[in-house]
């Protein structure tokens, strides 16, 4: 039986030492270590296999017999035993080809997760990371190291520059340029007298926020007709008296990041199910021109 052992460990010789003895008297394998070095203490991330009759319980009291504290075990399979820099290098690949993908991807990489806790959940760990002005949270029950951090935001600035520099289509000089038209709570972008995209404001949710939705004519679409259209429609929503506007849409939509980097607005994205949820604040931007 496969577990994912985590533990921190006094910062001083033979402290691992005795913790493998211990294993080896009871006859449980180490398969696999990753060590996170702290000031005082070390963090360790050991992969055993144990005896089938063994459990959490067991595994805990052996570890904390061992000098380790703040133990936890979780039950995982072999692909826990897969190396390290490996895993690090495929998360890379993947946010790069789809960087909407990073919430996800990055929450798989640290065995966390990227959906909001429930009330009554566990006392949890949140590790912020920034992309461009975006900033996604992932949260998990373990505690993370220093060492985690620096890598979530080395993946964090990797995506920032793979957004940065991605190519965007400009309008040909036949299309026309849309002008951007007010009218209650919506913004169109029109050419020639037709909408080719929309920017609607929903009434006000109990905490007060907008709810946004934006939808844009394909043929439209990567000429900054969306970024604009959520600009305009989050100065829209602080005119109306909100303090903060809600996009929701789903995980899987490549354009969301994108479209809220180009605007310039410092959101949050959280992901629940298949629902992508990126809140913007809009009390700090400038009176909507008309």
């Amino acid at each position: 039986m496969l577990w994912r052992v985590r533990t921190t460990l006094p910062d001083r010789p033979g402290a691992l030492a005795l913790l493998a003895e211990q294993c080896g008297l009871a006859d449980i394998n180490i398969l696999g270590l990753q060590i996170f070095p702290g000031v005082e203490a070390v963090t360790d991330e050991l992969v055993l296999r144990s005896p089938d009759e063994w459990g959490p319980e067991q595994l805990v009291a052996l570890v904390e017999a061992s000098g380790g504290t703040s133990v936890r075990v979780l039950r995982c399979t072999e692909a826990a035993l897969t190396d390290q820099p490996t895993r690090y290098v495929r998360a890379a690949r993947e946010i790069v080809d789809r960087p909407m993908s990073f919430p996800e991807v990055v929450a798989r990489l640290f065995d966390a997760e990227a959906e909001p806790p429930l009330e009554g959940d566990d006392p949890f760990d949140v590790m912020e990371l920034t992309v461009g002005d975006v900033q996604v949270q992932i949260r998990r029950a373990n505690a993370f190291t220093a060492t985690e951090h620096a890598r979530g935001a080395a993946i964090a600035e990797l995506v920032s520059d793979v957004l940065a520099r991605a190519p965007r289509e400009a309008p040909r000089p036949t299309d026309g340029r849309p002008s951007y038209v007010v009218t209650g709570e919506r913004v169109s972008a029109v050419v020639d007298g037709v909408a080719v995209g929309v920017a609607t404001l929903a009434a006000p949710s109990e905490d007060g926020s907008r709810p946004l939705t934006i939808e844009v004519d394909p043929a439209w679409r990567r000429r900054g007709v969306g970024t604009r259209l959520l600009l305009d429609a989050g100065r829209l929503a602080q005119q109306l008296g909100a303090d903060e506007m809600v996009l929701a849409t789903g995980s899987d939509n490549p354009a969301v990041l994108p479209m809220v980097i180009a605007a310039g607005l410092r959101g949050r994205i959280r992901m629940a199910g298949g629902e992508l949820t990126v809140r913007v604040p809009v009390r700090d931007l400038r009176p909507l021109r008309t």
